[in-house]
């Protein structure tokens, strides 16, 4: 299969016989578009089931399988065409990806707060492609579980040390919050970030050297938020535009904003895919 071609979503008789014949987390050999997996499992915090229930059972409300039937049917995603880099001593700042392709981009941010188990498993049999920006504490601290989202097709990448404001500080902080977070993350996850976030998107012309300076490609904006199950426009559009970048954060009710943004991107005639593949 090639390796940018997109699956549709599986049904939800398929995901439980899957869920019932597998038990721990994928391994390293996993492709890096959560929405290309054929066959992985989920995770072992999730224990798989003993039988698989009935094909014509209707899911529990907000159990996975609930969730996954829930989610809606994707055109195929185009072939990426990552989008040029500025030959810059600085990074640049974008609130959407300059793309005309039918794409929008999933985000998470900091980590810290709160990590649904059923997350894990939402993201593999959904084929949910996320870029997660972690602060390096909460990465350090609960590796495991970021661990295994970037095993079935999530991304890591830098959010800062601290969590504090960029914004007006001086170049040997900014660097250091930004050298030090990619640093960290690097360390735990075997891959140094290329992609950077400001906390509150707070950002200045040193920022983005900084960033540039620490290996960041780019450093993103978000053109949509959702929290607790609903999407709000940062856009008078009010509907989700090839290249907009959506933000949630590791939240209690993080499974409800992943399926409102996948039918948000379905409303909209586009197809969630990672930011990775069109930032190189």
């Amino acid at each position: 299969m090639s390796a940018i071609t997109a699956r549709r979503i599986p049904a939800v008789a398929t995901l439980l016989a899957l869920l019932a014949l597998t038990g721990c987390a994928g391994g390293p050999g996993h492709p890096a578009y959560a929405r290309q997996v054929t066959v992985a499992p989920p995770t072992p915090s999730a224990p798989a089931p003993s039988a698989a229930p009935s094909a014509t059972a209707k899911p529990a409300f907000k159990s996975l399988a609930w969730y996954v039937s829930q989610v809606p049917t994707f055109p195929e995603a185009p072939l990426p065409q990552p989008v040029p880099l500025p030959a810059t001593g600085s990074a640049p700042f974008w609130h959407r990806l300059p793309t005309d392709q039918k794409v929008a981009f999933i985000t998470i941010d900091d980590g810290g707060l709160a990590r649904p188990p059923g997350v894990v498993d939402f993201i593999w049999a959904a084929r949910i492609p996320v870029t997660m920006f972690l602060n390096s504490p909460a990465a350090a601290e609960h590796t495991d579980y970021f661990r295994q989202i970037e095993a079935v097709g999530g991304v890591v990448e830098n959010h800062t040390i601290h969590h504090n404001s960029l914004a007006g500080r001086s170049y040997e902080y900014q660097k250091q919050e930004i050298c030090g977070a990619a640093d960290r993350l690097e360390e735990s996850f075997g891959k140094r970030p290329t992609l950077f976030r400001p906390p509150f998107g707070e950002h200045d012309s040193t920022t983005l050297k900084a960033a540039h300076d620490c290996g960041a490609k780019a450093v993103f904006h978000w053109t949509e938020t959702v929290h607790e199950g609903k999407v709000r426009y940062q856009t008078p559009e009010k509907v989700i535009q090839p290249g907009d970048v959506l933000l949630m954060h590791f939240r209690p009710a993080l499974m409800d904003d992943l399926l409102a943004a996948l039918k948000a991107i379905h409303r909209a005639g586009l197809t969630p895919a990672l930011l990775e593949q069109y930032v190189r």
